[in-house]
This record gives structure tokens, sequence and C-alpha cells, in this order.
């Protein structure tokens, strides 16, 4: 019997070596991959429900009235998206008409669906209006005076920018809401207009929406709970608000160096600033459920040292997954049947003719050849759902795992 690797950061129950092969929810990747013949994106339906029971059982501590609506934007895969649909116990975020489309086809009914958009065009408001149960909450000032003008007295929600913001390592890339100006939500230098705007129409306010960054951790609660403070503040001009809807962002270990989340700590927060106000939590996790439940397995082409880097080539691109290149978000490079040997100090690069096109630098792996598997963890987040077809190696397959 082959023996394991000694044990890492990122092995848990599910995802772990089994007599030298590495499994994921009780399957052996490899297996997986040979069948599948091409870049293969696997997905844990076990994990992604026991993520989502952390958040809940969270936010049911803080003892306050709480929703969860998962954000589709991380992860659109229809099979997946129906098996939370059937657990009913999450709603659905969403930003786009076509995901309204299919968050109605995978089984989610309107009223357990939340729409936050940018640059909403009147395209889009015909075909959203369309659905009188869905939250909408608006982005723009002009946003809320196009939707009174279609459907005076409706129910709306706002969307602001409490200008603070958090991010995975303090990152400006994933920071939403901060010292730098973004595009997103109202100002409270436009909290007036935007008020002026519901009432000249009748609107009713009845959520208040903010969502302030990406992948935070421990050490970004304290920013956090600034974010969250400047955010609640908004509150005081909405007597009608029955939900404070905190957006998502929750983060997830990417390094050896990270530790995860303390969902106590987190939550402690929401308990002391929100209970007393009257009003119920909405959260919008994506990453959080998704990204740690899933796997892009990629076939290796090639391996050959040029000049002082040993590169070792695979058969799927940063096109595939764009978060590690644009968002400094890895995934960390794992063999599928590691070999015995030393590791070795290697780069990993995709077969896409672009510099950027590397996995991962200088990182240690196991002694590789022409033929073997790399899994990419992590990747069960913002990777086939940003995908394209750049130099038409945009073929994947998506498997949901049970």
């Amino acid at each position: 019997m082959a023996e394991n690797p000694p044990a890492t950061w990122w092995e848990r129950d599910d995802l772990r070596y089994d007599a030298g092969r590495l499994s994921f929810a009780g399957h052996d990747v490899a297996a997986l991959a040979d069948a599948a013949e091409g870049p293969l994106y696997l997905y844990s339906a076990a994990r992604v429900r026991a993520n989502l029971d952390r958040v809940r059982a969270a936010l049911a501590a803080t003892g306050i009235p709480h929703r969860v609506y998962y954000a589709m934007k991380a992860n659109r895969h229809p099979p997946l998206l129906a098996m939370l649909a059937e657990t009913g116990l999450c709603g659905i975020d969403i930003c786009s008409p076509n995901e309204l489309d299919r968050a109605l086809a995978c089984g989610f009914s309107a009223d357990r669906i939340s729409f936050t958009g940018t640059g909403v065009s009147r395209r889009d408001l015909d075909r959203l209006l369309a659905q009188d149960a869905l939250t909408i909450n608006c982005d723009t000032v002009g946003m809320i005076r196009r939707i009174g003008e279609r459907r005076p007295g409706r129910a709306i929600g706002i969307r602001v920018n409490p200008a603070r913001g958090v991010g995975y390592g303090d990152s400006d890339r994933l920071t939403y809401a901060g010292a730098r100006t973004t595009k997103f939500g109202i100002y409270r230098e436009q909290w007036d207009a935007a008020l002026a705007a519901a009432r000249e129409h009748d609107l009713r306010v009845t959520s208040l929406h903010f969502h302030v960054g990406c992948g935070y951790l421990d050490a970004q609660l304290g920013d956090w709970e600034a974010a969250l403070r400047a955010g609640l503040a908004f509150l005081d001009d909405l007597p009608d608000a029955r939900v404070v809807n905190i957006g998502g962002g929750l983060g997830l270990s990417h390094r050896a160096a990270d530790r995860p989340l303390d969902l106590a700590l987190w939550a402690g927060l929401l308990r002391r600033h929100v209970a007393g106000r009257g009003v119920e939590i909405a959260v919008e996790p994506g990453d959080y459920l998704v990204k740690d439940a899933g796997l892009l397995v990629l076939g290796v082409t090639d391996v050959e040292r040029k000049r002082d880097t040993l590169f070792v080539s695979v058969d799927g691109g940063f096109n595939l997954h764009p978060e590690p290149v644009f968002y400094d978000l890895p995934c960390e490079p794992v063999a599928c049947l590691p070999r015995a040997g030393a590791p070795e100090i290697c780069t990993i690069a995709g077969n896409i003719n672009e510099a950027l096109d590397l996995w991962a630098e200088d990182v240690a792996m196991p002694p590789l050849a022409e033929g073997d598997l790399i899994a990419l963890l992590n990747a069960g987040g913002y990777g086939a759902a940003m995908a394209s077809d750049h130099c038409m190696r945009g073929q994947t397959t998506e498997r949901l795992l049970d």
C-alpha cells in the first residue's frame, strides 16, 4: 500500500490522502479526473451544507432573527443551486436578470431571492420588477427614481457605502468601501437625495444593505466592526426598515499561515451592534459556502527546467479560474498521486499565452512528470463562474459530489 505524505495545513476529514491517493468527499480524485479527460471541477455538496450550517449556527447564537442568502455569483452550477434550494435553509443573492432566471429555474421562489446589482439598466429593471416578491436593493439614486417611475409604492432596499471597508490581507482589490471611492452603494453625502427620491414615489425602504469587502479573517474583524457601525448609522433615517443585509465577505484560509475565521467572534460583533434594533440580519456568503468545497483538477503536460526555474506545465490556465491572478487569492496546488522523493521547488504554469498565467511560483511539490494530476484547492468559488474561453481553452467539466 502506498504511503501518505506528511499531513499538511489543508487536510481535513473529507480532503486528505488515503493510501497515497488524494481523496475528496469520499471519492478518489485521480479516478474521477481520468474519467473526465480534461480540466475538472469537483464540488462537495456535503461540505457546502456543512459550511452553511456553521453560518446559520453562528447567527442563531446571536438571538437575532436572521436569514442567509447564498451569493450565486460565486458558483452558479445548476445542481449545486438546486441542492441548496431543496434544503430550504437559505435564499439566494443575485446580481443580474439572468441570475434571477437561473435561481427560479433551480427551485428558489421569488420571495427567497435578493437582488443587489450595479449598473442596472432599464431593461434589467423591466425583468426584475416582473417579480413582485423579489427584494431589490438600489445601488444609486437614479435606480431608486427609475423603480419609482415604474412601480410607485413598492418596497425597496438601499445599498449604502459606509466609507469603511475590509478585505483579505488588507488588499485594496478586495475592499469594496473605504478611503478610495468605489462604484458600490450610496454615500452619506447622497443620502438625502436618495431618501427624497424614495419619498417622491412613495417607495417604502424596508431593508438596508452594505457589503464592505471580501475574504476578511480575524485580523480584519476590528476594521469590519468599524464598517458595521458606520453602515448601521444609516438605520436612523429608515423607520420602515425591517432587514439589515450586511453582505458577504466571510473569509477562509488560503495559505498555511491563515487561520479560519472565528464565527463566534464575528457573530458576537453582530449581537453587540444589532441586537435591540428591531431588525432582522441578512448575510450573503458566497465563497464561505463553496470555495473550500471545490477543486480544479489539471493534468501535467510538461516538466522542464528553464534557466533557474523548474516549470510544471498543466492543461488549464488562469482563464479557468481568474481569482489567483487578479485578486491574489491562491489555489493551493497538491499532487493527486504524490510520487516518492524529495520535494522540488517549481513554478506551475497554465496553457494560456500570457506571461501572468502562473498558478503558483516557487512552490514545493513532490516529483512530477507528464501525465500526473494536480488538484488546485479552494477552487469552488469564483472559478467556473468567472471563467472565459480565452485562447479557446475554456472547456471544463463540473461535477457535484454527494
